[in-house]
């Protein structure tokens, strides 16, 4: 995994490619998964769930796998809390489960301060847990995209800092609905006002749970200006969750092991790495 940090340099100047897997330590499936498509493909980086059932393996076997990037998934929605139910009464079940209703919770984040204050501890508490793991935080995103939110934004923003972040994934695909343009703009300016780096564009949210070796190939076709992330969601077995049964985890793994996808990008003579290895560190000049 050759990779080259950028330093005082806007991103537009660098190009390179991030090649990540959400959902790491949601099952050992997926952990497998993560180390086979490290080792033997193209896989460069993956996002931990510090408060998941397989958290434990995961973060074992990223510390044998000494080149593997590690970010955080900061779960806020469709996954388990890190505090108690009865730290969040408001956000989490009797199991300390957090639900799927993004909607009604977006509004409420925003409009009640009691709520408000239960996410901070939250997102402080997963920041906490995976600083204890000892890992190097390579970058920050959200389960199902939450950090485009505002109000969870704003308190990635005010409280990973302390934690070492310096990077967070900005969900900006090529052709994305024209409805989404305005918070990728806004979440745009916000992180580079604070100084926090990220990647110009990604690719995985259209072909969410089918990145297969074709959408892989059609991906880096023509690689856009800048750095791309291609995020996808590997397993050794499909069907892991009721929310992702129609995910295809074990084609997604197969493309990324892919010699097709390998030999294309050996062709392009990209540089690839973590967002630690292709970003500017926050704060340097553009």
């Amino acid at each position: 995994m050759a990779g080259t940090r950028g330093r005082g340099s806007g991103l537009r100047e660098k190009r390179g490619l991030i090649f990540t897997a959400d959902d790491f330590g949601l099952d050992v499936a997926v952990n497998e998964a993560v180390e086979c498509a490290h080792r033997e493909g193209v896989l460069t980086a993956a996002s931990l769930m510090v408060a998941a059932p397989a958290a434990a393996d995961a973060v074992a076997r990223a510390r044998r796998l000494r080149r593997l990037r590690v970010g955080l998934h900061l779960v806020l929605a469709d996954g388990p809390a890190v505090l108690p139910h009865s730290r969040i009464p408001d956000l989490a079940d009797q199991n300390g489960r957090f639900g799927s209703a993004m909607a009604r919770d977006g509004v409420r984040f925003f409009f009640v301060p009691r709520v408000r204050r239960q996410l901070a501890a939250e997102i402080r508490a997963q920041f906490e847990a995976f600083a204890a793991t000892g890992l190097r935080l390579d970058h920050v995103n959200a389960h199902k995209h939450f950090h485009l939110h505002p109000t969870v934004l704003s308190l990635i923003l005010e409280i990973g800092r302390a934690f070492g972040m310096h990077a967070v994934r900005l969900p900006a695909e090529p052709g994305m609905p024209v409805w989404l343009a305005p918070w990728i703009a806004l979440m745009r300016r916000r992180l580079e006002r604070a100084g926090i780096a990220h990647n110009d564009f990604v690719f995985g949210l259209a072909r969410s749970g089918a990145m297969d070796e074709a959408a892989m190939l059609a991906a880096l076709e023509r690689p856009p200006p800048g750095v791309s992330e291609i995020y996808c969601h590997p397993a050794t077995r499909d069907g892991l969750t009721a929310s992702m049964r129609t995910y295809r985890h074990r084609d997604e793994l197969a493309a990324l092991c892919s010699p097709r996808v390998r030999a294309r990008l050996a062709e392009l003579c990209l540089p690839t790495g973590g967002f630690s290895d292709l970003l500017p560190p926050a704060g340097a000049s553009a």
